[in-house]
């Protein structure tokens, strides 16, 4: 007499058979002997990914996250002291750090990065006199890496710009604390030159990897 096949067995015993392959990540190994030492070994594959990452913070920012604050450097000359030379440090509540100094980062890790700073033009005051962004210098001191983030030097309408290059390997992690002043060499005009996102008061910093 023949038996026909169970079919409900054997779909289940081909699903059975098609999950086997993946599920079959691991390995086990067995030996035996009188032999002395013996040994057993199995196997792992491990695996990392890692994005390609830039991070870019000048001032205000959130470690590795964006964060939209745009701090502002503001500089007030007494009026004994107008264009005669004085360096003028920047107002208590500039930058984050305060008195005109940001914190600056730049983080990559896909080799060299491009640092740039761009302005529109000069400081206008809205009555067609300027000052120049020469006349603002910037101090860089050390931070936490051993090697201080440069800081691209802002000029009038234009883009300047530093290449930050990986002490080896692909990876670049710079900051610094960056100072802000004011070289008072010239008699200004009267009036508030720069602003908030106006008379040309924004510079923007930019980090280009590829």
């Amino acid at each position: 007499m023949t038996t026909k096949p169970n079919n409900t067995f054997l779909k289940a015993a081909l699903a059975l058979a098609l999950a086997v392959p993946a599920l079959a990540h691991a390995e086990s190994a067995i030996n035996t002997g009188a032999g002395s030492p013996i040994t057993a070994s199995a196997r792992l594959d491990f695996q990392i990914t890692v994005p390609k990452v830039l991070f870019l913070q000048v001032g205000t920012g959130t470690n590795m996250a964006a964060n939209a604050t745009i701090n502002q450097i503001a500089f007030s000359v007494p009026a004994a002291n107008v264009g005669d030379g004085t360096v003028i440090n920047a107002t208590a509540g500039s930058g984050d750090l305060g008195n005109g100094q940001v914190t600056a980062k730049v983080v990559g890790n896909n080799g060299t990065i491009t640092f740039t700073s761009t302005t529109l033009g000069a400081l206008g005051n809205g009555s067609g006199d300027t000052i120049s962004y020469a006349d603002i210098s910037t101090a860089v001191a050390a931070h936490t890496s051993a090697t201080p983030l440069s800081h691209p030097a802002l000029a009038d309408a234009s883009t300047t710009t530093v290449t930050l290059t990986p002490a080896s390997g692909k990876v670049i992690n710079r900051d610094a604390k960056w100072t802000y002043t004011y070289a008072n060499t010239t008699v200004a005009a009267p009036g508030t030159y720069g602003g908030t996102n106006t008379n040309n008061s924004r510079g923007t910093y930019t980090a280009s990897m590829p």
